[in-house]
């Protein structure tokens, strides 16, 4: 037992504890290097540290401009009666069918009330078709608004404004 002057060791009073530290160390040097690759050193090199500094913005961007193979298509009734349950069908590309390739796909796919959260999809790539039919109700009318993000793209959203009918 130590005396009050005594002091401990813990590494020697646990032998354990130059594991947790080793693995501290590897996790810190991992970040550490993945930050070097990505920003200063081959990744960088390789695309140009510019190229990195142009996508980054892009792709935190929401896009509203149509684009034939990103743009939700937004399927559902124009008018519904309050509370009750209808099918909300989004397909990605309003004008042609947008990839689910391993290296190209839509990652998910997501329905807001104006700007709610509703429901989202994630999707699998080549073996998920890239649309969704979602099953909601609404209490007032407002903007039905579909958002996909892609692999290659930044998200693209649409939207499709819905009346809502009260019962008498």
């Amino acid at each position: 037992m130590a005396s009050e002057h005594e002091e401990i060791d813990p590494i020697k009073s646990n032998p354990d504890s130059h594991k947790a530290i080793g693995v501290a160390l590897m996790i810190l040097v991992l970040v550490g290097l993945s930050y070097a690759l990505t920003r200063n050193g081959a990744l960088a090199g390789a695309l140009g540290s510019q190229t990195l500094d142009l996508i980054t913005p892009d792709f935190r961007h929401v896009s509203a401009e149509y684009d034939p193979k990103h743009t939700p298509k937004i399927d559902c009734p124009d008018t519904v009666k309050a509370g009750e349950w209808f099918d909300v069908t989004v397909t990605i590309g309003a004008g042609a069918i947008h990839p689910s390739l391993v290296e190209h796909h839509v990652r998910w796919i997501a329905i807001y009330k104006d700007d709610v959260e509703l429901s989202r999809v994630y999707l699998h790539p080549v073996q998920s078709y890239p649309r969704v039919t979602f099953t909601i109700a609404l209490e007032d009318s407002c903007d039905l608004i579909a958002m996909e993000e892609p692999t290659h793209a930044a998200p693209r959203k649409s939207s499709k404004r819905i009346t809502v009918v009260k019962p008498n």
